[in-house]
């Protein structure tokens, strides 16, 4: 969709930023999901512009230019966020957000898919540039990731299984619950959900509730639907659970979300310089937002917005 031209464009706005930043550092967050602005607000909070345009030598930003194209972790099997078709082909909500994000570098994408737990961890070892995973930003994680503003915001939403016979919250009381690994619905079911600037009302998990966990949320419905019965509950995004739900997997919602997850594009700290690369990505996703593309995305993939905070 933007050629060579807004590419550079968006390089030489960087370099007043880049001066005044330290290698592999963070933007400044957005404001939390409570006080979201409107995308227009969110654009107008760009870089400066500036005079250079020269990428750094080695970083991330030269690294993708001159290899050309974007490499991206994803999940094979997260839909609707983002899926391996029989083909090897991947489409998803997150596989459109960083087809366009590569396209406004004027560069191709090409899709990696390690397990989630590596991808958390950071030292990637430039095996992949970029996540575009639907991650959600948390205290922890910006430890050894460098976070783009939220792409979306999704609500967090228990489930029990039809087999059970669990309708509510409460009665996962001393259940097993199932989640994906190093995930933050592992660590609010533990107690240790920290999402910084971005909290939002969060309900206390289930009195005694255990969690077992998989390689991927969806894994867990498919277990279900496969017979096995062993843990009663399931928590994963409302979008993952809806597209269960369509599938005809064997299972209910339980109560309301539980908290709402703000997710973005995460960068490894410990890799290539990424100090002219994130003021860049930030533009792109500000731009994203306030051009509508996000929105379209999500109303494709979702039929609802959910690209702002859960109180804007």
């Amino acid at each position: 969709m933007r050629g060579l031209t807004r590419a550079g464009a968006l390089i030489a706005s960087t370099a007043l930023f880049i001066a005044a930043c330290s290698s592999g550092s963070t933007p400044s967050p957005s404001p939390s999901p409570e006080a979201s602005p409107s995308p227009a607000a969110s654009a107008a909070a760009s870089p400066s512009a500036a005079a250079s345009a020269a990428p750094i030598a080695g970083g991330l930003l030269d690294k993708v230019m001159k290899a050309g194209k974007l490499v991206v972790s994803t999940d094979p099997n997260y839909a609707p966020q983002s899926f391996q078709n029989p083909d090897g082909s991947f489409q998803g909500f997150d596989i459109d957000v960083a087809t366009e994000v590569a396209k406004r570098l004027n560069v191709a994408v090409e899709f990696t898919t390690p397990s989630w737990d590596a991808i958390t961890a950071g030292s990637w070892s430039g095996r992949w540039d970029v996540s575009v995973g639907s991650m959600t930003i948390t205290t922890p994680r910006q430890k050894v990731l460098d976070f783009s503003p939220p792409y979306y915001f999704t609500p967090a939403q228990m489930t029990a299984s039809t087999a059970s016979g669990i309708t509510t919250l409460d009665g996962l009381a001393g259940k097993t619950i199932c989640v994906g690994e190093s995930t933050t619905y592992l660590d609010w079911l533990n107690g240790t959900l920290d999402l910084g600037t971005y909290s939002s009302t969060e309900t206390t998990p289930p009195a005694g509730a255990k969690a077992v966990t998989q390689s991927t949320d969806a894994e867990c419905p498919q277990l279900w639907k496969s017979g096995r019965n062993d843990f009663e509950g399931w928590l994963s995004s409302s979008t993952t659970v809806q597209a269960a739900l369509d599938q005809g997997m064997p299972l209910v919602k339980v109560g309301d979300p539980v908290y709402y997850e703000p997710l973005a594009v995460a960068v490894d700290k410990s890799g290539p310089d990424d100090s002219d690369f994130m003021p860049i990505l930030t533009q792109i996703i500000n731009d994203m937002h306030s051009d509508g593309t996000l929105s379209q995305f999500s109303q494709k993939w979702f039929q609802t917005d959910l690209t702002v905070g859960p109180s804007s």
